[in-house]
């Protein structure tokens, strides 16, 4: 089985990306691909959290067991069987800035095609060590049927 998650920035519509990921990847094997999908530093802190259908921290995995285990020992079959279908990647603990992972949709695994994999995005990817996350050049295409700067009159009528 293949899970579909839906990854956002909380508090941001311009930023979005779609992955695809096998039900028995772990959380570690999740961590590397979305580590190398964003361009983020390997030498970071992170981890993810397993919340509820109300949003709920219920679990949280680490590189080093937190208390509820590693991301090298939950599958995200595990986290789905336990109704803990949204997920977020804490990648800049000290800010506490993450991605919010939500499940989607589930599909068969397809035979020719290599798992995991982007499968949609939007919006530049976020700096890691950044304050806010900033995509001017969206901004800019949103705004292109807007007149930004406007003819001269014509002085000579």
């Amino acid at each position: 089985m293949v899970y579909r998650y839906k990854a956002t920035i909380p508090g941001n519509k311009i930023f979005m990306r779609e992955y695809e990921m096998r039900d028995s990847a772990s959380l570690y094997s999740c961590h590397t691909f979305l580590l190398n999908d964003l361009g983020f530093s390997p030498d970071q802190m992170v981890l993810f959290r397993a919340l509820d259908k109300k949003g709920k921290v219920k679990k949280e995995f680490g590189l080093f067991d937190l208390g509820d285990g590693t991301m090298d020992s939950v599958s995200l079959l595990m986290l789905d069987r336990w109704g803990l279908s949204t997920l977020e990647y804490v990648y800049d603990m000290f800010k506490d800035r993450s991605l919010r992972l939500d499940l989607i949709s589930t599909e068969e695994e397809l035979p020719k095609r290599s798992y995991p994999r982007l499968v949609g995005e939007r919006g530049k990817n976020p700096d890691q060590f950044s304050d806010n996350y900033d995509d001017f050049e969206q901004m800019l295409e949103s705004s292109d049927s807007d007149t930004i700067f406007e003819e001269p009159a014509n002085l000579d009528d």
